[in-house]
This record gives C-alpha cells, sequence and structure tokens, in this order.
C-alpha cells in the first residue's frame, strides 16, 4: 500500500474567502481534483409550521400612559431624577447577578 501524505500542518485560522466562494459555486472539487456537480437541494415542502402554545400575545402596554408620559417630555415638565435612575441600574445589576431560586 502506498504511504498517505498529508503535507504541512497548518494553524487554525478564520477560513479564506477564496474558499468560502468556491464552496458557493456550482460545482466543488473533488478528493481527485476533478469538478463534481452539487446535488440540487431538496423542495421544500411548504411553509414552517408554528405553534401557538408559546406565543406571548400582545405585550401589556398602557397606551394612555404612554401618551402622557411622551407629552410631559416634550413639554419639559417630566421628572428626570439622576438619583433614581442610578438606583434602578445598581438594582438591575444586582438582579442579573443573584442566583435564581
Amino acid at each position: 500500500m502506498p504511504p498517505i501524505e498529508v503535507g504541512p500542518a497548518r494553524a487554525i485560522t478564520a477560513i479564506s474567502a477564496a474558499i468560502a466562494r468556491k464552496a458557493g459555486s456550482d460545482t466543488t472539487p473533488g478528493a481527485n481534483g476533478v469538478a463534481a456537480q452539487k446535488s440540487a437541494a431538496p423542495a421544500s415542502t411548504g411553509p414552517v409550521a408554528t405553534s401557538t402554545v408559546i406565543d406571548p400575545g400582545q405585550a401589556p402596554v398602557d397606551a394612555d400612559r404612554v401618551a402622557e408620559i411622551r407629552k410631559a417630555v416634550e413639554n419639559g415638565t417630566y421628572p428626570i431624577l439622576p438619583t433614581r435612575i442610578a438606583d434602578a441600574m445598581i438594582a438591575a445589576g444586582i438582579m442579573l447577578r443573584s442566583a435564581k431560586a
């Protein structure tokens, strides 16, 4: 049996764009260097089936409250309190890091 020649080992790096372009063409070189035709992808059997089991539905948004806040921001009367904002950001960070029960 003839010896198998592997060639030099290369470091693992990002894929070459030239290789990706070759792979996207209609023909792909085979192991012996002869171009082989790609097999056609199977035809789609239809749209993807979806389920309403995990559908969360509409988000609970109070449209009146949103309109009220937008109006206050436009008028410049919406109270922006940096200490409350900072406290909420710190509390959110602590909640994200805490162990779930």
